[in-house]
């Protein structure tokens, strides 16, 4: 998978950027209501899987005056992300603010979109009024977060110009948006001899420039024990028996709580949209502390992202517990994954360093594996055999029969009856059951009930 980029959604105050991500996205993400000001933390969204969208406002401290953070925030928005939008409530006169908003995203020389939002309200001005600030005409847009008008061919232009495939025409004032696929939820097929990502994820400090460096044996990032001394996504192309991989070094992620406002965040971003880009991700923990709930939650969201995992153990050379202490308590902390392999390592000593790239390939070819619909539903009547469904409320679901449909991560689809009703007991058994046959080992899979009526319950 190419780099996903990173949309920014800029503007003043209850201008709609809110609801605008919440239409992109398809669900309720951020918080809106009537009152200005009342996002007071970036929200982020996967549109798609070809762009990630972020709403930059509350990027400060809340104590802070907000109007006097608009300009930071465009800093911030600048320096981080791919693409800039504009966002103004079309019912509305620009003023100075918005002016110096767009003149600031124009000097970045990156893509600038023009968003007139609120376009269903009847003072809705002409785009006219709004040429002035000197964005180009077809770029733009006349929206409603709350209609739903222009919201489809606004995300048509984005993934566009991000995908490198041309420009949309632009939408006018009026015209109803068509309506485009949803994004399907499966995974994309890759092929297994392309080139290898591999994102080294982890709390900041716990030795990721360091392992990098070590990887491609070179000072590619600047070592610190500074915290957050990466802020930035830094990569480096190596061969591993005739095979290229890229190593992708990540800016730490600290508990929300924790972040530091502007540049930190969006450095969070940053290591999000490494995940998603990445086929493989090296979950970093540090042998001298304490595992943490971070470091649970990013693993959580390497699984959902249905990306390849395993988990690294730094700093081998000043662990102070015994190996199979350490391996007890990895076990304990990340029960949920059981398929994933641990190792431990040392930048400084080399241990074990080469034996990510090992796991990275056998990891990669796990994710491509094909079985075999035959394989599969012996396993299934195995499972029926020696287990039957139970569902609720007396219910007795009746799978009838598996395929699978895609991979990276292998996906299966289950058919039967009343398979909405089945216990998760007995999906998270069949899970077993097929990971007794194929391990595959540092990949999860992903299981899909279908009904035969065509109703679906994953």
């Amino acid at each position: 998978m190419s780099k996903i980029p990173i949309v920014a959604l800029i503007g003043q105050t209850n201008a709609g950027k809110s609801s605008i991500l919440n239409r992109m996205a398809k669900k309720n993400i951020a918080i809106v209501a009537r009152e200005e000001g009342t996002t007071r933390d970036s929200v982020v969204a996967t549109i798609d899987n070809a762009f990630i969208l972020i709403d930059t406002a509350g990027l400060k401290d809340p104590s802070d005056d907000f109007e006097a953070s608009i300009q930071d925030q465009i800093a911030d928005a600048i320096d981080s992300a791919d693409m800039i939008i504009v966002t103004l409530d079309s019912s509305k006169y620009f003023d100075q603010k918005d002016a110096r908003i767009a003149k600031d995203a124009l000097k970045s020389k990156k893509p600038v979109f023009l968003v007139l939002n609120k376009c269903d309200l009847k003072e809705s001005l002409p785009v006219e009024e709004f040429r002035a600030l000197g964005i180009a005409p077809e770029n733009i847009y006349y929206t409603s977060a709350t209609t739903g008008q222009g919201i489809a061919d606004l995300r048509k232009s984005l993934e566009s110009i991000l995908s490198g495939t041309g420009r949309s025409r632009p939408s006018s004032r009026g015209e109803r948006p068509h309506t485009s696929a949803a994004a399907s939820g499966m995974p994309r097929k890759n092929d297994s001899q392309t080139l290898l990502k591999l994102a080294l994820i982890g709390r900041p400090n716990v030795g990721k420039s360091s392992l990098f460096n070590a990887l491609g044996k070179k000072q590619q990032a600047i070592v610190s024990s500074r915290q957050g001394t990466t802020r930035d996504i830094n990569r480096v192309a190596v061969k591993y028996k005739s095979r290229e991989l890229e190593i992708l070094d990540t800016a730490g992620l600290r508990r929300p709580g924790k972040r530091e406002v502007g540049i930190e965040k969006f450095s969070a971003i940053r290591s999000l949209a490494a995940i998603e880009e990445a086929d493989v991700c090296a979950l970093l923990v540090d042998a001298t502390e304490p595992h943490s709930k971070l470091d649970q939650t990013l693993a959580g969201q390497i699984v959902k992202a249905g990306k390849g995992i395993v988990v690294v153990v730094t700093k081998a050379d000043l662990m102070e517990q015994t190996t199979d202490d350490l391996l007890d308590d990895l076990e304990l902390d990340f029960d949920f994954l059981p398929f994933a392999p641990v190792i431990i390592t040392s930048s400084e000593t080399g241990q074990n360093v080469t034996k990510l790239f090992e796991l990275a390939l056998e990891i990669d070819s796990n994710r491509h594996l094909q079985i075999k619909t035959a394989e599969l539903n012996k396993i299934l009547n195995d499972a029926i055999l020696s287990h039957t469904p139970a569902g609720l409320k007396n219910t007795r679901p009746k799978p009838k029969y598996i395929v699978q449909t895609d991979t990276c991560p292998p996906w299966f689809v289950v058919h039967g009856h009343d398979l909405g009703l089945l216990h998760w007991s007995w999906k998270r058994f069949l899970e077993r059951k097929i990971r007794e046959k194929y391990p595959l080992v540092g990949t999860p899979i992903e299981i899909s009930y279908r009904n035969d009526s065509g109703d679906s319950d994953k």
